[in-house]
């Protein structure tokens, strides 16, 4: 039994079930997938679907895409939860795909949180997969590479979706403000832009969640003369701090970002710590954290600790594998490290100089024995010619400054400038052992 086929329509049903899109048309978000020409508008279209696993965090629409595209392809739908169907359940449903079958119907097996069956459960549904008898739609909110026997997973296309932006959520919540039918369209609830936007903002891209907070929100309303307004005094009884975290302008928004900045670059990780979970509990988005994150990591540490950046990626790809409970340690794993770790701002000096010395000197040329020389011509031109390959160089290095790539008629200048803190001092030896190996081979040059 397909969910749209259940009471969708009752009062009692919540806001996020009822609003729940029937059509592809009516769905919001995941255009990449969903969108004109895409592969699931494909199937859809065609009524032909192949076996897929759903990959994205709660309420970005995995429930609700398996029912729309098994209504689409005509098929019967089988829905279990893996939290509490066992093989004993999967059987049963198997048994019902055979009567199916015998009926000349498909069935879809919708199986939720897929990540949680285990070996010998997946491993009772593989052969009905593989015959054809049951096309699979898994749902998770787990990376399904991990959690997924390599069997089951080879016939199964894994689609991520992502979480709903801001403009999505606010299309959400629109839309179920004007629906009469299915929404609270009757109650001519008036809400302005920046209450909108304050739910969407404090439902962390969940569609379930935004609509969920909007139906609470809605208990307090007042009344302005035949219509209901939902105002920002509604949103303090239901976000509590979170309404005024993230006003009409942003200002605490950005200045908990900025505090979670200036806290790491001050050495300070236990303050890091306390702005992050107020941010995130607040309805921050924590990739706008780890986004921070990576910009600290060459701004104001650098090459004083070279794997900042790298471990700033890792705690990145591991929140978006993870899911969000797990993938916050991982970003609070990556602040503390950059917190504590040594800091030099040289790299963004350094970057910053270089592109202001450009902006003065924009029309320099690239020295000839610095340049492609890919066909015989430019070859005859000269480019490349003289050009010294470190690595037959004694030290790896062309010492000299004849050799040093830089346009001769500019004026020498010195962007990277390391500082004596952690590797960067390290950094420091060996340019200075490099000056020294060009003053060597400059003397012996004038000698000569």
């Amino acid at each position: 039994m397909d969910l749209f086929s259940q009471s969708a329509d009752a009062d009692s049903a919540p806001l996020a079930f009822r609003m729940r899109p029937r059509r592809l048309d009516d769905y919001i978000g995941q255009q990449a997938l969903v969108g004109p020409d895409k592969p699931l508008r494909r199937m859809a279209e065609s009524g032909q679907l192949r076996s897929m696993i759903l990959w994205g965090p709660p309420g970005v629409g995995k429930t609700t895409l398996a029912d729309i595209l098994a209504a689409a392809s005509q098929a019967n739908l089988e829905h279990l939860s893996a939290v509490m169907a066992g093989v004993k359940e999967i059987r049963a449903a198997v048994e019902r795909a055979r009567a199916a079958q015998a009926r000349q119907q498909r069935t879809v097996l919708f199986l939720d949180e897929i990540h949680r069956l285990n070996k010998s459960q997946q491993d009772a549904l593989l052969p009905h997969v593989e015959s054809g008898l049951l096309t699979l739609i898994g749902a998770t909110t787990e990376n399904p590479s991990f959690e997924v026997n390599s069997a089951l997973l080879s016939r199964a296309r894994v689609y991520v979706l992502r979480k709903l932006d801001e403009a999505d959520l606010i299309e959400v919540l629109q839309r179920a403000l004007d629906d009469p039918q299915r929404g609270l369209g009757q109650r001519r609830i008036q809400a302005d832009a920046e209450v909108l936007t304050t739910l969407a903002r404090a439902s962390s891209g969940d569609a379930r969640r935004a609509l969920g907070l909007l139906e609470t929100a809605c208990d307090f309303t007042r009344t302005d003369g035949d219509r209901e307004r939902l105002t920002r005094d509604a949103l303090e009884e239901v976000l509590g701090h979170q309404a005024s975290a993230f006003d009409k302008q942003g200002d605490h928004y950005y200045d908990l970002l900025s505090a979670i900045h200036k806290s790491i670059r001050s050495s300070r990780p236990d303050a890091a710590l306390l702005y992050m979970a107020q941010f995130m509990q607040g309805g921050g988005d924590p990739l706008d954290v780890v986004r921070r994150l990576a910009a600290i990591a060459s701004e104001d540490v650098g090459n004083a600790e070279p794997r900042a950046l790298p471990l700033v990626m890792a705690a990145w790809d591991a929140y978006l594998r993870l899911g969000d409970y797990e993938g916050q340690r991982a970003i609070a794993h990556a602040a503390i490290h950059l917190a504590v770790a040594p800091k030099s701002n040289a790299i963004d000096r350094a970057w910053k100089g270089a592109k202001g010395f450009v902006a003065e000197h924009p029309d320099f040329e690239v020295p000839t024995y610095l340049r492609n020389a890919p066909t015989k011509l430019m070859a005859s031109l000269g480019h490349g010619e003289g050009y010294r390959y470190a690595h037959n160089e004694p030290n790896a290095y062309p010492a000299g400054h004849a050799h040093d790539c830089w346009p001769d008629e500019l004026p020498a200048t010195t962007f990277f400038a390391p500082s004596e803190y952690g590797q960067e001092k390290r950094f420091k030896q060996m340019q200075a052992w490099r000056a020294e190996l060009d003053a060597q081979a400059d003397r012996g040059t004038e000698s000569t």
